[in-house]
């Protein structure tokens, strides 16, 4: 199936029904008065976060999703019934923004979140509700409310706690079906990675993260160049960004230190946020190295790089150096979730008293009191 992260759609919710001007025609009774009920509310249109879906495919070919209208009110105090409502399934990680500002409207973060798109208008009242003392044969009644409208721009986010970041051919598809259950498509060719990966990371008994491999990123990414840039927006929502380097290119004329630095060049033009997202050097492919000259090409890297943050030699072929890397993934997520939860409010009357109690004093009745000595 085709990956799509993005969709125009046309939105409108039912409009109101129209009251209703009838009066009872009862025989034997001449003067009926108004029964004409309201009418029926439109339907609303509603988005549920869906976890079995993972792309917006289904809306690049379905545009136009309109709820019924409420029905008219009818005589004999009957009011018309509600309209049908219609109910969108979209994958968790979904920005909805209106497509004429650029608004952003609502957010699906969690599996089973519902929002309402577009309210249904109310319906018209009939003319019973305008009976009165003085006007007993009303013939008033009132339209139905229109229904909302909204042209909306969708923009698929996926929600990973990692993600990879690296030139084509980094090595980035191997990690992560090295580390995940992910099984994406792997070559000896640049760009085979055309769409984002997600992959559960398993640490230990209910300790998981979730990591996502986009494409490569080349000079003038954030120009265009590549196939990257459309997907960096999936790396916005993560907590860490692990920066794929091969050490051992194919090509002896290429310079590792000046591709990372493009990288890294890249990333600030597009987002000054994703930029200074926590960021990790994973140096990759060390398998390729001779043992004797590993320790001397990771120093040499380091230091032309002038990186002083986390630094991970790992072969992701052949696992070595993984499982420390995934700890200290998992680590560093489990702290960044600490600090991302609000502190809890404790209203101060009902904290524990450290002091004692004061007694409250006892009171004694005059009348018993042991007489004061003269």
């Amino acid at each position: 199936m085709k990956f799509v992260d993005e969709a125009y759609i046309d939105i409108a919710a039912g409009d109101g029904g129209n009251g209703c001007v009838s009066f009872r025609h009862e025989k034997y009774k001449e003067f009926g008065g108004p029964n004409g009920g309201d009418g029926g509310r439109g339907g609303h249109v509603y988005a549920v976060a869906d976890s079995n879906l993972n792309t917006l495919v289904d809306f690049r070919f379905s545009r136009r999703h309109e709820a019924k209208r409420g029905q008219h009110g009818m005589g004999s105090d009957m009011f018309g019934a509600a309209g049908d409502d219609v109910t969108l399934k979209m994958p968790v990680g979904t920005i909805m923004t209106d497509a004429e500002t650029g608004e952003v409207l609502f957010e699906l973060l969690k599996a089973g979140d519902v929002v309402t798109i577009a309210k249904g208008g109310d319906g018209g009242f009939g003319n019973m509700r305008f009976k009165s003392a003085i006007n007993r044969a009303p013939r008033q009644k009132t339209p139905g409310w229109p229904g909302e409208k909204f042209s909306l721009k969708l923009e698929l986010k996926v929600l990973a706690d990692v993600g990879l970041l690296g030139m084509p051919n980094a090595g980035k598809s191997t990690l992560i079906t090295a580390i995940s259950n992910a099984r994406p498509k792997i070559a000896d060719y640049p760009f085979t990675t055309l769409h984002p990966n997600l992959g559960v990371v398993r640490v230990g008994p209910e300790q998981s993260f979730v990591v996502a491999d986009v494409p490569g990123l080349i000079e003038g990414a954030s120009e265009g160049a590549g196939l990257g840039h459309l997907f960096l927006r999936h790396l916005q929502r993560t907590r860490l960004l692990l920066h794929i380097v091969d050490v051992a290119p194919f090509d002896e004329g290429v310079d590792p230190v000046a591709q990372a630095k493009a990288i890294v060049a890249e990333l600030k033009k597009y987002d000054a946020g994703l930029f200074n997202k926590p960021r990790w050097l994973v140096l990759n492919k060390l398998d390729m190295v001779p043992a004797e000259k590993r320790e001397a090409v990771v120093k040499d890297f380091v230091k032309r790089f002038k990186y002083k943050g986390p630094v991970f030699q790992i072969s992701a072929l052949t696992r070595e150096g993984c499982e420390p890397l995934i700890k200290s993934i998992y680590q560093h997520i489990k702290a960044q979730q600490v600090l991302e939860q609000e502190p809890v409010y404790i209203d101060p009357r009902f904290k524990e008293q450290e002091q004692e109690p004061k007694q409250e004093p006892v009171y004694v009745d005059p009348r018993f009191a042991d007489p004061q000595p003269d």
